[in-house]
């Protein structure tokens, strides 16, 4: 096998989004619009809210791609316009498949929002194909007991396998693009090394700490795109533990037409689907 190299290193851009809650976020920015399959990554927090202060993202709508939620710390309340509502705690994941369209709510868990509490947590939005884009919305709850987990490197790495398979493990969702999505912790001197598709695009974000994946150095913050120049990634921590998100997926290879929560192939798509949106046909939270 051979190991990619680290192309280039981001740091990530600050944006507000919701009702005003802060997010760090490699991309989407000018410089680097998707990671094909990829839209969004944002991470969020930590941070310690009073009471009072936790803000989330109240009613909204999504359609032509799904929204997947993973906490590390707190927890989120959800809700949608098809009925669904539920929660999202330490460790779980929730797998939003928007397809057609929904109206959704995310919003911190009501103790939080009273009391104040601490959250941290991503999102990451992943592509539909245009076959897949008006699909019925599906939701898929993964609890933190049934994202399976792995020891590599002599105990010294543990990875969560939120999407894919590693090391005969597979995660408990289904994607309807081929993607990996792992989360890896490393302890000091730790020594990843994951198998990726010479064709798939990967990358590593650096939630603590600091690494060196594919020879390039980053630090808390920093996202590494990797070279499509091997089948495999490494990633190696430093003097100090370090968290780390590693994505890797299958390019779509489509044109994508996006603005704000709607993302199609064509402009034309993107106004039917605000169009919709307006007159009601994505539906309305009532739970």
């Amino acid at each position: 096998m051979t190991s990619r190299s680290g192309q280039y290193v981001i740091p990530a851009m600050h944006a507000i989004e919701g009702a005003g809650f802060h997010v760090r976020r490699p991309f989407p920015t000018p410089n680097l619009p998707m990671v094909d399959p990829f839209l969004l990554l944002d991470h969020m927090g930590p941070q310690d809210h009073a009471p009072g202060e936790a803000e989330g993202a109240p009613d909204h709508p999504h359609r032509g791609f799904e929204t997947v939620s993973y906490i590390l710390e707190g927890a989120f309340e959800h809700k949608d316009s098809v009925g669904n509502a539920g929660r999202i705690g330490p460790g779980a994941v929730q797998w939003m498949t928007a397809g057609a369209g929904v109206v959704h709510s995310e919003m911190p868990a009501a103790e939080i929002r009273t009391d104040g509490g601490r959250l941290h947590g991503f999102q990451v939005w992943v592509n539909l194909p245009a076959a897949a884009k008006m699909m019925p919305p599906r939701y898929q709850d993964v609890l933190a007991t049934d994202v399976p987990e792995v020891e590599l490197d002599e105990g010294r790495v543990t990875v969560r396998v939120i999407a894919g398979d590693l090391a005969g493990a597979s995660a408990a969702a289904r994607t309807h693009t081929p993607i990996a999505y792992w989360h890896l912790r490393l302890q000091p001197g730790g020594r990843f090394v994951g198998p990726v598709p010479d064709a798939w695009n990967a990358m590593a974000y650096v939630v603590d700490g600091s690494v060196v994946a594919g020879g390039a150095s980053a630090d808390e913050g920093h996202l590494v795109l990797f070279a499509p120049d091997g089948d495999e990634v490494v990633v190696v921590a430093g003097e100090a533990p370090a968290d780390v998100l590693l994505l890797a997926g299958e390019p779509i290879r489509e044109p994508v037409a996006r603005y704000g929560p709607f993302v199609m192939n064509t402009r034309e798509e993107i106004i039917e689907a605000f169009e919709d949106y307006q007159a009601g046909r994505m539906g309305r939270i009532t739970v």
